[in-house]
């Protein structure tokens, strides 16, 4: 977390709202915990995560909403969603909503971000 403008993004959600600055800890966590080796930007208001040997693009993106956080793939039309978690119906893009932190488990979002990621490398 090199680049300032992470700390300032996350130090301006914390004072907004502490519920969900806890809910994007936890977020950004798994995804390190699941993608060894992803960089982090901040772009578009959230924070967005590249796989280092994948095409120039992120695999997926955290952002926190007044009352909720969205974990969005950019190439999320491509990823396996049996339990149905993956929400849009864009070309691309699909995003899993989340209120809480008891939601992370709920929402298969291990699953979607080890395939997300595994998508990223190709």
């Amino acid at each position: 977390m090199s680049d300032p403008r992470i700390q300032t993004l996350l130090q301006d959600l914390r004072q907004a709202n502490p519920d969900l600055h806890a809910l994007v800890l936890q977020l950004r966590e798994k995804v390190y915990n699941l993608a060894p080796g992803a960089s982090e930007q901040v772009k578009y208001g959230g924070l967005l995560f590249s796989h280092p040997e994948g095409k120039d693009e992120a695999f997926c993106g955290i952002f926190a909403y007044t009352n909720h956080c969205s974990v969005e793939f950019g190439r999320g039309a491509e990823l396996p969603n049996p339990h149905q978690q993956l929400q849009g119906k864009g070309k691309h893009r699909r995003h899993i909503k989340l209120n809480s932190l008891d939601d992370i488990q709920a929402s298969h979002l291990t699953e979607t971000l080890q395939a997300a990621w595994a998508l990223a490398k190709q």
